[in-house]
């Protein structure tokens, strides 16, 4: 007997489809990281237009606590906004939830319940979800661990690894218990695995940076993809015969992005470790600084494509790549758009890895360090052009006074600068653009409907200089300025006076009026704020190192001698400024560009940000140093904080004219969140301050039309 459809049967399945119609345009959703798991950093939410966002006022400010009161602390987060609830995290890895209308706190995880304080290394720059049925789950990483959270309570759940969490530093293949191994960014959620890069030191010894995918259910390890080759897989004849035993880096620290229509994720890699002199990693060195395809289910390779061989400068790929659809020939062609600190944009085909537009192998400077060979070409995008400045000659040294460009120009005649892939060098090394690029973690912008790309960049310089390292000290102080200089100076400078490394690095030159012998212990075995745990070092070496440091002949019989590993290091990171701690190349110094990926052109560039008090000097706007990216709308609205100046922005994405700004409690170094709840758009970014000599601070700021 066939059913009948009657009347009321027909009432009732068409309130259920109103009902659900309804909900879903209840809410616009930033549901993943940067947006979608295609990192477009793109929403469809409407109703802030070019006529109204004028009218943008605080609609609410939440504070999460702990800002470190020196200006050591920040906030990197894109926060989650999932059906009305926003999630978050705090200057010291709190995680939690808020209304999204209201900014009121629903809940709280304190992963180290009040006992541990992670300024820095405890950088979060997202979390990611994962749903099934009414099973939901949010997926946070705290220093070396991965937790699985109930996302309705915020609570562990105890199936899931070891009671609710995952230790990061297992299952790498090697023993990497004193090595620093942490996941700023967040992974991407295929199916019921979550696969997952990590940041790792950048020292000799580093831990690998293999890929691996967990179970969300179980917590157990499913796959695992090898960056650095093992004896018979593919790429292991690039390095020395026993790399994939000692080598390390070669790591995703920067997330990922997911095609899962066709079921494979693309992950950018880092340069491998030590990331300034080579000697030990001779050769191509696969997988480093390469996007990869990978199967999401299995980790199987299914091409590669590298941006830097043999990597001595730390070009790092910086952001997760693009994912879109452009036109190429008059033809949809799916594509890669993978940013570069160098200023490049790689845009390969997402099937094959073959360039979509051409790109040159362009021989490079061979004279380097000794032990030292370089690759002898370099991959280089003919076009899109670059959305950087490639070169740094006499003729581009700072123009903001005449006694600032002489400066300048004194200090580039003594170093190297007159090709990008100068190798490093004991008499100094341009780096240009520098280690935040170019392109840095914010991130680009995809607008699919107009298929134009929006990024942000420094135009940064940095110089590095290396320095032999004594391999055979016959002193306590001899021997710790070796290991020193091996282990420490690449952040605290070889002069120690400390420097600007992912926050403010101190000083060590009065540390003996700062620390006894025991805290020095305690300090080296256990690191703080920034500075990793270098548990890993014999106590007779950490004995050596306080002996220089602590200016004490002896602090305790030692017998003994550095590595023989690496025989050249730098003497830390350190920007390019003129006398009065400005850039030293001429303005601008930080950008905004468009670029059309149909034609591989810009389509226009504006400068980004002001020091105002060069403006007050009549100086043209000279734009700041950025971190954070863009977030834009389908109708035509382009969002950023991320500069210097403690400002938020809103472009035309049309011509990059400026439409509105506003001031914030601290700088916005992160990537807003556009969302929209019941037909209300919200703007969110997180305020945390802490680098470039700003201020610290702990709020969410979220931004919406004026009720009038």
């Amino acid at each position: 007997m066939k059913p009948q459809i009657t009347q009321f049967t027909l009432f009732v399945g068409f309130v259920f489809l109103v009902l659900s119609c309804s909900q879903k345009d209840k809410y616009i959703n930033w549901d993943a990281y940067l947006g979608s798991k295609a990192s477009e950093q793109f929403s469809e939410a409407n109703q802030i237009t070019r006529e109204n966002v004028s009218q943008l006022t605080v609609a609410w400010e939440y504070h999460s606590g702990n800002p470190h009161p020196e200006g050591r602390s920040q906030i990197q987060c894109n926060p989650l906004v999932i059906d009305g609830v926003l999630y978050g995290s705090s200057p010291t890895m709190k995680f939690f939830a808020l209304d999204a209308t209201t900014g009121k706190e629903k809940w709280v995880f304190d992963p180290f319940a009040d006992n541990f304080k992670s300024y820095g290394m405890g950088v979060n720059r997202g979390m990611a979800q994962w749903q099934r049925g009414e099973d939901k789950r949010l997926l946070v990483t705290a220093t070396n661990y991965l937790y699985c959270l109930d996302i309705e309570t915020g609570q562990p759940i105890r199936s899931f690894g070891d009671s609710g969490r995952v230790d990061l530093k297992k299952n790498l293949g090697r023993n990497v218990e004193n090595r620093v191994v942490l996941a700023n960014t967040p992974g991407v959620v295929f199916g019921d695995l979550y696969i997952l890069g990590a940041r790792l030191d950048e020292s000799s010894g580093a831990a690998p940076g293999h890929i691996r995918a967990y179970n969300i259910l179980s917590g157990e390890l499913e796959w695992i993809f090898h960056t650095i080759p093992y004896p018979g897989e593919f790429g292991h004849e690039t390095w020395p015969e026993d790399a994939w035993q000692t080598i390390g880096g070669a790591n995703s620290w920067a997330g990922m992005s997911v095609d899962e229509e066709r079921g494979i994720v693309y992950v950018p890699t880092g340069s491998a470790s030590y990331d300034f002199y080579g000697a030990d990693r001779e050769g191509q060195n696969l997988f480093a600084n390469c996007v990869i395809a990978l199967n999401a289910k299995t980790g199987e390779r299914i091409w590669h494509y590298q941006t830097t061989h043999h990597d001595i400068w730390d070009r790092d790929l910086p952001a997760p790549p693009v994912l879109g659809t452009i036109k190429v020939e008059g033809k949809d062609r799916d594509v890669v758009m993978q940013a570069s600190k160098q200023g490049y944009l790689y845009v390969l085909d997402r099937d094959t890895g073959e360039p979509v537009f051409p790109v040159e192998e362009v021989p490079v400077p061979q004279d380097a360090l000794p032990g030292e060979h370089p690759w002898p070409t370099q991959p280089i995008p003919v076009k899109p052009p670059p959305f950087t400045r490639i070169d740094f000659g006499l003729e581009d040294a700072t123009n903001i006074s005449d006694s600032a460009n002489q400066y300048v120009v004194d200090i580039l005649k003594k170093i190297r600068y007159k090709h990008e892939y100068d190798p490093p060098s004991m008499e100094g090394t341009l780096i240009f653009p520098g280690y935040d690029g170019g392109a840095e973690w914010g991130g680009a912008a995809f607008n699919p409907q107009s298929n134009t790309l929006f990024i942000n960049a420094n135009h940064v310089p940095w110089i590095m200089t290396m320095v032999e390292v004594d391999e055979s000290p016959e002193t306590n102080i001899g021997r710790g300025m070796a290991l020193y200089k091996q282990n420490c100076a690449s952040c605290h400078g070889a002069d120690l006076k400390g420097g600007e490394f992912m926050g403010k690095i101190p000083s060590l030159l009065d540390l003996k009026e700062r620390v006894t012998v025991a805290e020095f212990d305690t300090l080296i075995k256990s690191g703080r704020n920034t500075m990793p745990s270098f548990a890993w070092l014999k106590q007779e070496q950490i004995d050596d190192i306080a002996s220089y440091l602590l200016q004490m002949e002896e602090v305790k019989s030692s017998v003994a001698t550095t590595s023989k590993s690496v025989s050249y290091r730098s003497t830390g990171y350190h920007k390019f400024y003129d006398q009065e701690g400005y850039l030293a190349i001429k303005p601008p110094w930080g950008t905004l560009s468009a670029m059309d990926m149909d034609k591989a052109s810009i389509k226009w560039q504006v400068v980004l940000g002001e020091h105002e008090e060069l403006t007050k000097r009549g100086i043209p706007l000279t734009g700041t140093q950025n971190y954070g990216g863009p977030a834009i709308t389908s109708n035509g609205l382009l969002f950023i904080a991320s500069t210097s100046d403690e400002r938020i922005r809103c472009f035309d994405q049309e011509d990059g004219s400026l439409l509105w700004e506003a001031k914030l409690p601290a700088a916005g170094y992160a990537t807003p969140s556009i969302y929209e709840v019941d037909g209300k758009q919200f703007v969110v970014i997180a305020c945390g301050g802490g680098k470039l000599g700003t201020k610290s601070g702990d709020s969410y700021l979220a931004f919406a039309l004026s009720e009038e």
